[in-house]
């Protein structure tokens, strides 16, 4: 397990997943948590799954760093995909949690090599696919 800055541990399945993500696809996107001073897998979301999905599985009260693979067309018309790293830190979350995900959330990223565009979210509209799209190009 890597020992983050702020005193989190990284769960070496949080890695793990993400590189099946980057490399085979197995999964559309990646909710992790802060459980016992360490960051965990919370949900994975099946390739089919759609951005909708992705946006129901984040709670509406709590913080999560998240992972989104993105598909996209191209104004030239070629099919592309980029990973997304979000940090949703709803309005209604705790204040200890905003925090503790804010000052972890830096060397967490790190543990993850391939994050293409950030997203920091603090309501729904602030990650709708529109802002995704826009991010993407």
């Amino acid at each position: 397990m890597a020992n983050a800055a702020s005193g989190m541990a990284v769960h070496d399945d949080c890695k793990l997943k993400f590189l099946e993500l980057k490399a085979k696809r197995t999964y559309r996107f990646i909710v992790y948590k802060i459980e016992d001073k360490q960051v965990v897998v919370d949900k994975l979301g099946e390739p089919g799954q759609s951005h909708d999905d992705f946006a129901a599985s984040l709670p509406v009260d709590e913080c999560r760093y998240a992972i989104f693979d993105f598909d996209f067309v191209t104004a030239e018309n070629c099919q592309k995909s980029k990973i997304f790293f979000v940090a949703w830190s709803p309005d209604t979350a705790k204040v200890r949690s905003k925090m503790i995900y804010a000052s972890s959330k830096d060397r967490f990223k790190r543990e993850l090599d391939g994050i293409q565009v950030e997203l920091q979210a603090t309501d729904p509209t602030e990650m709708d696919l529109d802002v995704f799209k826009s991010r993407a190009n």
